[in-house]
């Protein structure tokens, strides 16, 4: 069985590119290669800093963390602050020569970032090559991050294998939607493979679904295995860097998985969020509430979903 690794790629997210090849492109940007038995995927948030939503999408995809961090700026700032909001601690840190190492000690001290190996740049692939495959077991659940129409195939999604795998053939469902899906057929690295074990990056060609009833972050498994909901209730902590205060009916969006929905809060404390439209959660997931048009940090807290 083919194993899978994913890496995000923060900081100067160009590094990415001395590691795997690059295949698809859009605000996120992946890199994969095989490498005997294990497929090695680098997704970086390429639509980062001038959105906030991408980096946040990234770092999810993802089971460790390639940091090189090249400039100390709010951007920065906000990297270490969305790492350590989603409890990212597995990791590898490393600056290039224009960086002060005891300020940048001091912007992740108290963080997970604190916790990453640290090394030199030309030390990074091979610190990376000490990593191995986390795997996870339990239902077939995958979440998406792309989808498109291929000419003679129909419906192809990308996405991520997040617990248990996906086989050819299974009858599956995709979520909020509802809609039942059947898997025609899975590639991995553009190889033809009849399953997939998570943390797989897979493409599967779908039938029951078209690419416009498919969006990021939605998720395709077993029936009853997520729920989906309009109003969730998290146990809040704002983020000590956000200054503006939070009232209630004020809009903000809501990034759950690579979800990323408009909502507003209906109470403060406890802290609820009703969403315009229905999100695919669990309990225990942490929802990061983002705030894109703020000045300053654009990220605003995180907490669990109750």
């Amino acid at each position: 069985m083919v194993k899978s690794i994913n890496f995000v790629v923060l900081g100067k997210q160009d590094i990415a590119s001395e590691f795997g090849k690059k295949g698809t492109e859009t605000d996120l940007t992946l890199y994969d290669r095989k490498e005997s038995d294990i497929i090695k995927t680098w997704v970086a948030p390429s639509g980062f800093p001038d959105k906030i939503q991408p980096l946040f999408q990234a770092i999810n995809l993802a089971e460790y963390v390639i940091f090189h961090v090249d400039k100390l700026d709010k951007f920065t700032g906000e990297q270490i602050i969305a790492l350590d909001s989603l409890k990212k601690d597995k990791g590898i840190l490393s600056h290039t020569f224009e960086v002060d190492e005891s300020k940048l000690d001091a912007m992740i001290k108290g963080t997970v970032v604190e916790k990453y190996v640290k090394v030199d740049q030309e030390k990074i692939k091979e610190e990376m090559d000490k990593l191995e495959p986390i795997s996870t077991d339990g239902i077939s659940e995958m979440v998406i991050d792309h989808c498109f129409d291929v000419k003679g195939v129909g419906t192809v999604i990308l996405g991520k294998v997040t617990t248990g795998k996906v086989k050819q053939y299974d009858n599956l469902k995709l979520y909020p939607a509802g809609i039942d899906v059947l898997i025609k057929s899975i590639q991995m690295h553009d190889d033809p493979v009849e399953e997939s074990l998570c943390p797989a990056r897979v493409g599967l060609a779908v039938k029951g679904a078209k690419p416009d009833e498919v969006g990021r972050g939605d998720v395709i498994c077993e029936e009853g295995a997520v729920v989906i909901k309009t109003e969730i209730e998290i146990d809040f902590q704002k983020s000590p860097f956000y200054k503006s205060e939070i009232a209630e009916n004020q809009g903000c969006l809501v990034n759950i998985g690579l979800q990323i929905k408009a909502a507003k809060f209906t109470s403060i404390s406890p802290l609820k969020l009703t969403f315009e439209k229905p999100i695919v959660c669990k309990s225990g997931q942490i929802a990061i509430i983002l705030k894109p048009e703020s000045p300053t940090i654009r990220i605003l807290g995180s907490g669990q979903i109750k």
